[in-house]
């Protein structure tokens, strides 16, 4: 059977290529809007039409426009000379939660592992240099308040963050590494890019990872890459528990089995 193209569809020619799309193929104005949202952030969550400009990169008229046209709809709030985002932004984030197979297909799962080990299970995708949360469930222990979806931290000290490294071609690996600027988070967090390489590789070696407090005091994980049916990884899925309460020992002796189960069981179905 032949697929046909829409007929407002260029040729096949005309499509993008894997390096990237055609220039004229792309919005710009879209393209700014989006950095003009993304300039706020935890440290900076009220900013100055000029303090946007600097972030983003624009002139200040072009950031005082974009910041109107936001703001106009609902996405951006202004407080005298203040602008700061609205809970609307959160409709943009949760457009991919409700929308994406993943959460839904692997939500089932962390449920069953989070309830039969009485430990907190998320997964998570890699965002460029980012692990991002899509998919959490606590089981009535909250470890972290890192483990909720749409959460963003460093992917280099998480274990999902290790596990989704180590599924990248070694060129990757070494080029993220590179342009990187590991932040010592907390005394156990490795910031040494050598030793950052050489945890990568076990990971891939042994097909899991293991973090002890790198991210946050007190927080032990485990985690296993999820695949999809033709082997490749899609997303990376954790245990967390307190340090306090389960050594790495008994991490690796009870959790890592029902991981790899549930990884099995989730190959069928991504």
């Amino acid at each position: 059977m032949t697929t046909r193209l829409p007929a407002d569809m260029p040729p096949e020619t005309d499509l993008p290529e894997a390096e990237g799309p055609l220039k004229r193929d792309l919005i710009a104005g879209l393209e700014k809007g989006l950095q003009v949202i993304e300039a706020f952030d935890q440290e900076r969550s009220r900013l100055t039409i000029s303090e946007v400009a600097q972030r983003t990169g624009l002139t200040r008229a072009a950031a005082r426009r974009y910041l109107i046209t936001l703001a106009h709809l609902g996405y951006v709030r202004h407080e005298q000379k203040l602008f700061s985002l609205t809970p609307k932004v959160l409709r943009l984030g949760q457009s991919y939660l409700h929308s994406a197979r993943l959460p839904r297909i692997v939500q089932p799962l962390l449920y069953r592992l989070a309830y039969s080990l009485e430990e907190a299970a998320s997964a998570g995708v890699l965002d460029h240099d980012e692990l991002v949360c899509v998919a959490a469930v606590s089981a009535g222990r909250v470890v972290s308040a890192t483990l909720q979806p749409g959460t963003r931290v460093p992917a280099f000290c998480t274990a999902n963050g290790r596990v989704l490294l180590a599924s990248l071609p070694q060129q990757e690996i070494e080029a993220l590494l590179a342009r990187l600027q590991p932040e010592q988070i907390t005394s156990f967090t490795i910031v040494n890019k050598e030793r950052l390489l050489l945890e990568v590789a076990r990971t891939r070696a042994q097909g899991y990872a293991i973090v002890d407090q790198e991210l946050e005091l007190g927080l032990r994980t485990i985690a296993v890459p999820l695949r999809n049916f033709r082997g490749d990884t899609v997303a990376a899925m954790n245990i967390s528990v307190h340090a306090a309460r389960m050594p790495v020992e008994e991490i690796i002796e009870r959790c890592l089995p029902p991981l790899l189960k549930a990884q099995v069981e989730l190959a069928a179905l991504l």
